[in-house]
């Protein structure tokens, strides 16, 4: 059996190059600190929530998870809605189920800004979410070692 951490990467592809770059990014810092990932894809970011919690219940192997996908903007508030609820489940998970889940979903006005958080060479957010998954995790490994 592997000693390795366990991690689900759950990617929205909405927007499709955005979510690549997220990916790369994620999957770079996950392989740099030898992890083990599995990936799954649901359709936008309202889903990513959903789909952690359906594979911590029914899967539950997991040390902690990852949620990329991007909310951009548009002309109606549909953003504000997306954007606040798939940000509230994810922090409920990350309380209620004591989950580390790195945040990896962005935010932004336009294309531009998310290609900027996105792209490994420039922001790279879903190295960040990534790494800010895997520093949870210790985290919670520290605390049951001061039990």
């Amino acid at each position: 059996m592997s000693s390795k951490l366990r991690v689900l990467i759950v990617e929205a592809r909405y927007y499709t190059e955005i979510s690549d770059e997220l990916v790369k990014g994620a999957t770079a810092a996950l392989e740099a600190r030898d992890c083990e990932f599995d990936r799954v894809e649901v359709p936008g970011a309202l889903e990513i929530p959903g789909a952690i919690a359906m594979a911590e219940s029914e899967v539950g192997n997991y040390d902690g998870y990852v949620a990329l996908g991007c909310v951009i903007r548009g002309e109606t508030s549909h953003y504000e809605i997306v954007a606040g609820e798939s940000a509230r489940a994810l922090m409920d998970l990350t309380i209620s189920a004591e989950l580390a889940i790195g945040n990896g979903i962005l935010t932004v006005e336009n294309d531009v800004q998310a290609l900027l958080r996105a792209r490994v060479t420039e922001k790279n957010k879903g190295g960040f979410a990534a790494n800010a998954c895997l520093d949870m995790i210790a985290l919670r490994g520290q605390l049951e070692m001061q039990e």
